[in-house]
C-alpha cells in the first residue's frame, strides 16, 4: 500500500504452464482465482494461495470495456486442468499486447468466463470443471476490494512458478497419441 498509491501493481508471469506459451515471461498482470464453491457462488473457505484474500467484485475488473483472451491450458499431473485467461482494459498496454498474441474469447459466449447485462445487471458465469485463474493486466486499486484472513484452511500451495505441465497428459496435449 505505501510503496505503490494503495494499488497492486502487475509483475511479470512465471514460466509454468505450456511450453512456448506467448505469456510466459512476457506479460505483466495480477493473478486472480475465480474458484468459488458450486453451492454459494462465494471463494471457497480453505486457499492454496496463503492466509489471505484479496476479494474484488468481478465487475470491476470484468466488464464491456475489458477484452477477454485465452492464454493457457494446461496440467501439472494431476487430474486438475488449469485454464488462464487474460483480461485486459480496452486500449491499455495489456490489450495491445494480447491482440497481437493470443486468441480473444467473446465475453458474452466462452466456456471459460463469461459477463452479460440482464436486466440491467451483470451476470458472471464460469467454468466449475477446471482451476481458473485469471491475469488482470492493469494495476487494482486496493480499496476496489477487501482483505481478509481466510476462515478455512490454507492448503498445500498451488504455485506453478517454474512448473512444467505433464508432457503425457492427453487431454491438454494436441501431440499426444500422434
Amino acid at each position: 500500500r505505501e510503496h505503490h498509491g494503495n494499488a497492486m501493481p502487475p509483475s511479470v508471469k512465471d514460466n509454468s504452464g505450456s511450453h512456448g506459451s506467448p505469456i510466459s515471461g512476457k506479460l505483466e498482470g495480477i493473478f486472480f482465482s475465480c474458484n468459488t464453491e458450486f453451492n454459494t457462488g462465494k471463494p471457497p473457505q480453505d486457499s492454496p494461495y496463503g492466509r489471505y484474500r484479496f476479494e474484488i467484485a468481478a465487475e470491476k475488473l470484468f466488464n464491456p470495456n475489458t477484452n477477454l483472451y485465452f492464454g493457457d491450458f494446461y496440467c501439472m499431473y494431476t487430474a486438475y486442468h488449469y485454464v488462464i485467461l487474460v483480461i485486459a482494459p480496452l486500449g491499455s498496454p495489456g490489450d495491445e499486447f494480447c491482440k497481437q498474441r493470443l486468441p480473444q474469447l467473446n465475453i458474452k459466449d466462452n466456456k471459460f468466463l463469461t459477463c452479460d447485462e440482464e436486466d440491467g445487471v451483470m451476470v458472471y458465469h464460469h467454468a466449475q470443471d477446471v482451476i481458473l485463474e485469471v491475469i488482470y493486466t492493469d494495476p487494482v486499486d486496493l480499496s476496489l476490494g477487501t482483505v481478509a484472513e481466510i476462515t478455512g484452511h490454507q492448503l498445500m500451495s498451488l504455485s506453478t512458478a517454474n512448473a512444467k505441465k505433464d508432457p503425457s497428459c492427453k487431454t491438454c496435449n494436441i501431440s499426444v497419441g500422434r
